[in-house]
């Protein structure tokens, strides 16, 4: 008796972040996955179980990916120093404000997905319980491991304003800075962004942090550095 054939669920996945990207969320089926994939519709929902669970594991499997290469780029910028001196800190920063555009040289689908197609539009509620908990899990992550861990770097604080102005220069800013330029796909399906839009977010990100955030029931202030810090 032959062996089933094993199919190489990544490669499914794959297909389907293009196919996301490409005609829109609401034309992945498991009956156009398998036709561009050539895996059979029984193969897909033996692996997965169900569409619903097939486009949470895609959209996990992409936002984990992007979140271990923010980490990554925070590492680098940080450096080995216990206490990271002040322009350490704004780099990771920057590192983290361009971990979108170095994502799409690595993953340009998986990258085009999480810029350009909102979580609730691939979604909904029929998602398994434990790929609801996953994503939880990963949203306090996101939380923890980049948003608190640079606001404690910059500014030795993790309160309600400082995380704020965190996620304003590492999700605001990129999502409208690099939008555009995720909506603007070459024929090979890579995305295009220029050093100059990098330049100028890399900018935007340090002009927010040149001013520290206020605390809560305090005005904001600037807060200039020594010369040491500059």
């Amino acid at each position: 008796m032959p062996r089933p054939r094993v199919h190489d669920l990544d490669q499914v996945l794959d297909v389907a972040e293009r196919l996301v990207v490409e005609a829109g969320p609401e034309r992945l089926t498991v009956r156009r996955l398998s036709a561009e994939s050539g895996v059979p519709n029984g193969a897909i929902y033996h692996a997965f179980g169900s569409l619903p669970a097939l486009r949470g594991r895609m959209w996990l499997r992409a936002a984990d990916e992007f979140l271990a290469l923010q980490a990554e780029l925070i590492d680098e910028a940080l450096g080995s120093a216990p206490v990271p001196g002040v322009e350490a800190a704004v780099s990771a920063v920057v590192a983290a404000a361009d971990a979108p555009a170095v994502f799409a040289d690595r993953r340009s689908a998986a990258a085009r997905m999480l810029m350009t197609v909102r979580r609730e539009q691939l979604l909904g509620p029929d998602l398994p319980e434990e790929l609801a908990d996953a994503l939880l899990a990963l949203d306090r992550r996101l939380v923890s491991e980049v948003l608190c861990r640079l606001a404690s770097a910059l500014w030795g604080r993790r309160d309600g304003p400082s995380v704020e102005v965190i996620t304003t220069c590492v999700v605001d800013l990129p999502t409208a800075l690099l939008r555009r330029a995720f909506g603007q796909i070459t024929a090979d399906g890579s995305v295009q962004i220029t050093a100059d839009v990098r330049e100028r977010l890399a900018a935007a990100v340090r002009a927010i942090l040149d001013r520290e955030p206020p605390r809560r029931g305090q005005a904001s202030q600037k807060t200039p550095r020594s010369e040491g810090q500059r």
